[in-house]
């Protein structure tokens, strides 16, 4: 070995009792190899059934006949971004397959709020021209307005000058009091959804393999099934994982890694002047639109004319506009800046725990990627923001970024994994 664990006493959790699997297997490896070769043969030889389950050893279902609305209120209360989605027009004997239909995910709401805001427009991909008439005809005369005063991103990078219904504190209050949202079923908005066809892990597939789905191939979570029993054994998210590493501080292979600042390990991955942001006088709905084009999980908020993040908002922060419209309504407008005062002023006054609460999570270059995983998992947040040493922004690193420095793609090795199901990253090594 190269030289003495920092620890090998009792593991005191099932996450630290896997990386004890993970110490032993390290033990064993070749000497030539690199430090992520050995962790890669590591994560390799284990099956992802050895994860630990959410600690409410429950998985969580939506069934594709609920509402949208039931949907918002389902993952809000359980404070989970995502759920598996039940077919339930699946015979009783389908395999897995067959049974779940995709991933419902805030961030597919915030594409099907922004579809049908393009629909309304008259801007609708298929080249349609679905009028005012028509949306007001299905969602009535306010969220017709409200609706219809969105431009389309496949257009224009920002709201259009006509959006100031949108970003009014009446327009949620309008549509989440319509029939058309209540009666929107979240079957109908299969075609938001991230996975569609639905993609899963068996249990005897690698944790490896769960590692790359995770990070470099964007999954935000993996369910993992039983083919046996035809239903969803586990969901791992990127959030567990981190739990995980945070756990394993102390053994030789996380701290040979976890030691290394960040500028050491390359990251951020990308300079300040990429980093996707919106400025607080913006429409807020402005910074979902930014997520949604982007493919990112959230943005920070920064001052207007500067370079200082004052907040960050995150995909699943929409709930927010769905679950407590009232919060908006003596705003004129819904920008950045308003949006986070009011969702912290209802977080406090609801005695609810949140993210947003926490304020602003930062970090420097010279910050060891072990101490970003510790503020990370302590915090329970998607991402941390890297600053120089007067607070301006300089990058961002997300759960993925971390998870993508702790192992590698080995040259085909998906092989046909993804045929069918999704578009594969343009580095991809299939």
């Amino acid at each position: 070995m190269e030289g003495d664990s920092p620890r090998r006493g009792m593991p005191s959790s099932p996450e630290a009792k896997l990386g004890m699997q993970v110490e032993d297997l390290w033990d064993v490896q070749e000497p030539q190899l690199s430090p992520t070769e050995k962790l890669n043969a590591c994560f390799e030889s284990i099956p992802v059934s050895s994860f630990p389950p959410a600690p409410s050893s429950q998985v969580i279902e939506i069934n594709s006949d609920a509402s949208l609305a039931e949907a918002v209120q389902l993952l809000s209360q359980h404070k989970i971004l995502s759920a598996p989605v039940v077919d339930v027009n699946a015979p009783e004997d389908a395999s897995w397959i067959d049974r779940y239909m995709g991933i419902v995910e805030f961030a597919g709401i915030v594409v099907w709020i922004l579809h049908q805001s393009e629909k309304m427009d008259g801007s609708d991909s298929d080249g349609s021209d679905f009028g005012r008439g028509e949306s007001e005809e299905i969602t009535g005369p306010a969220v017709a307005a409200a609706v219809n005063g969105v431009s389309s991103p496949r257009k224009r990078g920002n709201l259009s000058p006509r959006s100031a219904a949108i970003i009014s504190g009446t327009f949620f209050e309008a549509l989440t009091s319509s029939d058309f949202y209540k009666n929107t079923k979240v079957g109908d908005i299969s075609g938001s959804f991230r996975w569609a066809p639905f993609l899963a892990l068996q249990k005897s597939n690698s944790f490896l393999t769960m590692l790359l789905l995770l990070s470099k191939y964007r999954m935000k979570s993996v369910p993992v099934v039983d083919p046996g029993e035809r239903t969803i054994d586990n969901v791992i998210t990127q959030s567990a994982v981190i739990h995980m590493l945070e756990e394993c501080a102390g053994l030789y292979w996380f701290e040979s890694w976890g030691r290394k600042k960040l500028s050491e390990i390359g990251l951020p991955l990308m300079k300040s002047s990429r980093v996707v942001k919106v400025y607080e006088d913006e429409p807020v709905m402005q910074a979902f639109k930014l997520m949604r084009r982007k493919g990112v999980g959230g943005v920070p908020v920064v001052e207007s004319g500067g370079r200082k993040a004052i907040g960050n908002i995150s995909i699943r922060d929409i709930q927010f506009l769905l679950i407590a419209p009232e919060i908006y309504k003596n705003y004129r407008s819904i920008t950045a800046k308003n949006f986070l005062t009011a969702v912290r002023s209802y977080l406090e006054q609801h005695k609810e725990m949140s993210p947003l609460l926490n304020g602003l999570v930062t970090c420097g270059r010279d910050n060891t990627i072990k101490e970003v995983i510790a503020m990370l998992d302590s915090k329970k947040i998607q991402r941390i923001y890297v600053v120089d040493g007067e607070g301006n922004l300089e990058g961002v690193i997300t759960l993925r970024d971390i998870i993508s420095k702790l192992v590698h793609e080995p040259r085909g090795y998906f092989g046909d994994f993804f045929d069918g199901v999704l578009p594969l990253p343009a580095n991809s090594r299939v």
